[in-house]
C-alpha cells in the first residue's frame, strides 16, 4: 500500500508539490520558540536591525560600526522578513525556512529532470529527515542560502559541460549569476569552491570536456555583473577601505583559528558522519566504487563537490560545524540515488550498512534519551565538573517535567522499525518512516528541549537585556564576547561613540547609565567604585554605574 501512493504521489506533480509544501511547514513552526543563539544567529540578526534603525541598507554593521566580515545579501533578505514580521526570532530565521521550501522543490525537479519522479521525491525526503541538514533551515545563519546559490551555480556549469542542450550560453549566464549571488552572500569562497570543483571535475575527466571560451566569458558577465553592482553601491557610500579590510579578513579566517574556533584536522568528517544521518550511511556505497555513467556525470560532480569542501575546511584553522554544511547536497544526492537504486533491485543494501545505521541512529537516540535525564539531575555532575562557569550557569532554576527523555524513545523506536525494513528491502516504507522519525523528534527538541538547555546557556543574560528595553543606557558585555547585549537591548541609533571605547564606560565622564554583564567567574568589576552588582543569576554577574557616579 505504502508502495503504491509513493508511486501515486512521485509521478503526479501536483501531488509532489502539495507533499513538499506540506513537509516544509515543520521548517517554519516554531522558529521564533527559542532565542537567537550568539554568536552567529545573533550576529546576523543585528546587522540586519542595525540597518533598519539607521536606515543605511548599503553598510553591514555592528554596534553601529562597519563589519566587513560578511557581504549584505543574506541581511537583506532578513530586513525584508523583519519588514513583514518585525525585529524577532522569526523573522530572522525565515530566511532559511523559505529557502528549505526551495531546496526541497529543487532537488525534486532537477531529480525529475535528469532521472525520475521518483528520484527526486526520494531526494527531497532523505535531506527533509536528515539531522544537520534539516536542524539548518530552522537557524539564522547564512549557509543554508549561500550553499544553494553554489549548488545551482555548479548545477548549470555541469549543463554547459555536458553539451546536451542548445541554450549553453544562457545555461553559462545563469550559473555566473548564481555565483555572484554566492559571492555577495558570504564573500569570495563562494567563486573558490566553485572554482576547485570544476578544477576537480575537469583532472578527473582529463580535461574533456572543457568549456568553451563563449560559455567562460558569459559566466564571467553573469558573475561579476552580480558583484559589480554590489561593489559599485558600496564603494560609491563607503570607498574602497571596506572592501579591502573584507579580504583581510577573509584571508585571517582561512590561516588563523579566529574566535578561538580551533579543531583536529578530522572535525568535519566526524560531523558529517554523525550529524547527517541518515544519508551518510545511504551513501557510502556511492563512495566506494565505480558505477555506470550518469545524466550530466552527477555523481562525478557531487563527489568533487564533496571532497572539495570537506577537505578545504579540514585544512582551514577556523573549524565551525556549519562551514561544511555545504557537503550535505552532494552527499543527500548520493544516498538518494543509491536506495533509488535498491527500489528498482538495482543495487542492494549492505549488511554494513545496516550494522553503521543502527549505530550512528542509537548515538542520535542516546542523546535525545540521556540529556534531558541528565539534565533534570544536573546536581549530579557538579562534582564532576572542573568549569565553575558551567557549574554556575546550570544551577539556573529550570523546569524539567521528567518526560522529555520520551522524545529519544520514540526516535529509538522510529529508527529501529526503519532498520528493519531496510533489512527487509522495504526501501519506501523505511525511507519514509526514518524521514518523519528525525522531523518529528526535531520538532520536538525545539518545542521541550532547546528552551531548557536555552535557559542554562544564555537564558539570564538575553531576559536581562530584554528588560531594560527602552532604557536610555549603555549595555556592554565585559571580559568575554557578545553580540546579544546590541540585539536583546534593541541598542538605538546615534548614540555617543565614545561608548566603543570600554575604558570611557569603566572610568569616563559617561552622559548615561552604564550596565555590563561578565561572566560568574569574572568578579573584576566589583573592585570598582563606580559600579554595582545588580544581580547575579546564573553564569552572568550583573553590573550598573549610575550616570555622575563617582568614586
Amino acid at each position: 500500500m505504502v508502495n503504491k501512493y509513493f508511486n501515486i504521489i512521485a509521478n503526479n506533480q501536483r501531488y509532489s508539490i502539495l507533499l513538499l509544501l506540506s513537509m516544509s511547514l515543520f521548517f517554519f513552526i516554531g522558529l521564533g520558540n527559542v532565542h537567537l543563539f550568539d554568536w552567529d544567529e545573533i550576529n546576523f540578526a543585528e546587522s540586519a536591525r542595525e540597518m533598519i534603525a539607521s536606515n543605511d541598507y548599503l553598510r553591514v554593521q555592528i554596534n553601529y560600526s562597519p563589519f566587513w566580515e560578511k557581504p549584505p545579501f543574506f541581511f537583506w533578505l532578513q530586513v525584508g522578513a523583519m519588514k513583514l514580521f518585525g525585529i524577532n526570532e522569526f523573522a530572522a530565521r525565515f530566511p532559511n525556512a523559505l529557502f528549505g521550501l526551495i531546496y526541497l522543490l529543487t532537488f525534486y525537479f532537477i531529480g525529475k529532470k535528469h532521472f525520475s519522479a521518483k528520484m527526486g521525491l526520494i531526494w527531497a525526503l532523505l535531506f527533509f529527515g536528515s539531522f544537520l541538514p534539516h536542524l539548518y533551515f530552522k537557524s539564522g545563519i547564512i549557509d543554508p542560502v549561500f550553499n544553494y546559490f553554489i549548488f545551482m551555480s555548479i548545477y548549470f556549469l555541469m549543463r554547459v559541460l555536458a553539451k546536451e542542450e542548445v541554450n549553453l550560453g544562457k545555461l553559462a549566464l545563469l550559473s555566473g549569476l548564481f555565483s555572484g549571488l554566492s559571492v555577495i552572500t558570504k564573500g569570495p569562497v563562494g567563486f573558490l569552491l566553485l572554482g576547485l570543483t570544476l578544477l576537480v571535475y575537469l583532472i578527473l575527466k582529463k580535461f574533456k570536456p572543457f568549456p568553451h571560451i563563449k560559455y567562460i566569458a558569459l559566466f564571467f558577465i553573469g558573475m561579476m555583473g552580480v558583484i559589480g553592482a554590489w561593489l559599485s553601491m558600496e564603494v560609491a557610500q563607503n570607498g574602497f577601505a571596506i572592501i579591502q579590510q573584507f579580504i583581510e579578513y577573509q584571508i585571517e579566517l582561512f590561516n588563523q583559528p579566529v574566535a578561538g574556533h580551533a579543531q583536529p584536522f578530522y572535525y568535519h568528517f566526524v560531523v558529517v558522519f554523525i550529524g547527517c544521518f541518515p544519508i551518510s550511511i545511504f551513501a557510502l556505497p556511492y563512495f566506494r566504487r565505480k558505477s555506470e555513467r550518469l545524466a550530466l556525470d552527477f555523481r562525478i560532480w557531487m563527489l568533487s563537490l564533496f571532497w572539495v569542501v570537506i577537505i578545504l575546511f579540514s585544512i582551514s584553522t577556523t573549524k565551525i560545524v556549519h562551514y561544511s554544511s555545504m557537503t550535505y547536497i552532494p552527499l543527500s544526492f548520493l544516498a538518494a540515488y543509491f536506495l533509488y537504486q535498491a527500489i528498482q533491485q538495482k543495487e542492494e543494501w549492505k549488511k554494513y550498512q545496516t550494522v553503521l545505521f543502527i549505530i550512528v541512529g542509537s548515538i542520535w537516540g542516546i542523546l535525545l534519551t540521556a540529556m534531558p535525564l541528565i539534565m533534570k539531575n544536573k546536581e549530579l555532575l557538579f562534582p564532576l565538573m572542573n568549569d565553575p562557569f558551567a557549574v554556575d550557569s546550570m544551577g539556573t532554576v529550570i523546569y524539567w517535567s521528567g518526560y522529555e527523555f520520551l522524545i529519544g524513545i520514540f526516535f529509538f523506536i522510529g529508527m529501529i522499525i526503519s532498520a528493519v525494513f531496510f533489512k527487509q528491502r522495504m526501501i519506501n516504507k523505511a525511507i519514509i518512516t526514518i524521514s518523519k522519525t528525525v522531523a518529528f523528534s526535531l520538532l520536538m527538541v525545539l518545542f521541550f528541549i532547546l528552551p531548557k538547555i536555552e535557559g542554562f546557556t544564555q537564558g539570564p543574560v538575553v531576559s536581562f537585556y530584554e528588560s531594560i528595553q527602552g532604557e536610555d543606557c549603555y549595555v556592554e558585555s565585559f571580559g568575554y564576547k557578545s553580540y546579544a547585549q546590541y540585539y536583546y537591548f534593541q541598542q538605538p541609533a546615534g548614540l555617543s561613540e565614545k561608548r566603543k571605547d570600554q575604558s570611557w564606560l569603566l572610568t569616563g565622564d559617561v552622559d548615561k547609565d552604564v550596565y555590563m554583564v561578565s561572566k560568574s567567574t569574572n568578579i573584576e568589576l566589583d573592585s570598582n567604585p563606580k559600579f554595582k552588582l545588580v544581580k547575579k543569576v546564573g553564569g552572568f554577574r550583573f553590573y550598573k554605574r549610575a550616570v555622575g557616579s563617582m568614586e
